[in-house]
């Protein structure tokens, strides 16, 4: 499928300036910015031709709002492969790369596949509420989402968490490495921050392969993909932890953050 290079680089840049530029902290302390946000996200969706499902749920006594779209599937539709990004931010910064870069992402893959229908249902979920006080605790998006997907027996059979895919640098040395990897392993860590990570837990090994199969013939930019216990505590700090805790396989795709990010 040939791609516009240029216009995707341009979109991306769009929806980034729109949400931390032009909205800013997105957080229901700010409910004007998460009706922006909302109306953003659900409105370019609907301009490609997506019906737009909202999902309500309580937050500590305020209402939060998960959005969704689906394409269903030709062959295996009860099949579910699930792409999705947080769109709040902590309250005092506007979140260009946590996590504006990520929803700009998943913006641009569902128009580029928006007349493409695979073999396997693609599901879209732009999640509230990742970020404190919500974080891992039963009113956090994704967390509601996976636990709903559960129990109604939604088939997922890999769930794809953008978080912070908008930082990179080739300085030397510019990439840190979780002080929990033991020693003996460190030495296989990436230390330049110009990767793309794609982290699994023990369980999603087979999903990582195939992530990178894909990845790799797909593109040139690098990637750095591993499964690691969970006992690895950066590795839980996104909303992939939410599907691995309902038994999902899951991988969070990253800049890895602080790790990185200055």
């Amino acid at each position: 499928m040939p791609v516009d290079r240029s216009k995707i680089e341009s979109n991306l840049r769009l929806h980034v300036d729109r949400l931390a530029g032009l909205i800013g902290p997105r957080t229901l302390a700010r409910p004007k910015t998460i009706v922006a946000t909302t109306g953003y996200v659900s409105g370019q969706w609907r301009e490609m031709g997506y019906d737009v499902a909202l999902e309500h749920f309580d937050a500590i006594g305020d209402q939060a709002t998960n959005l969704i779209i689906q394409r269903p599937g030709k062959k295996r539709a009860d099949d579910i492969v699930l792409l999705g990004a947080h769109y709040d931010t902590v309250p005092t910064t506007p979140g260009a790369d946590d996590n504006a870069s990520a929803v700009a992402v998943m913006l641009e893959v569902s128009r580029l596949l928006r007349d493409h229908q695979g073999k396997r249902t693609a599901r879209y979920v732009a999640f509230a509420c990742e970020e404190p006080p919500y974080f891992n605790v039963d009113c956090m998006g994704s967390q509601h989402h996976a636990r709903v997907s559960r129990l109604r027996g939604d088939r997922i059979v890999g769930m794809l968490c953008l978080e912070m895919v908008g930082y990179f640098t080739d300085e030397p040395n510019s990439q840190q490495i979780p002080p929990t990897i033991p020693q003996s392993l460190r030495r296989f860590f990436p230390h330049r921050g110009n990767f793309l990570a794609a982290v699994g837990n023990l369980k999603s090994w087979k999903l990582g392969w195939g992530f990178r199969r894909g990845f790799k013939r797909a593109t040139r930019l690098p990637l750095f993909s591993i499964q690691l216990p969970e006992r690895v505590r950066e590795i839980r700090l996104s909303d992939n932890s939410s599907f691995w805790d309902q038994g999902y396989p899951a991988l969070m795709l990253t800049d890895t953050s602080f790790l990185r990010n200055p």
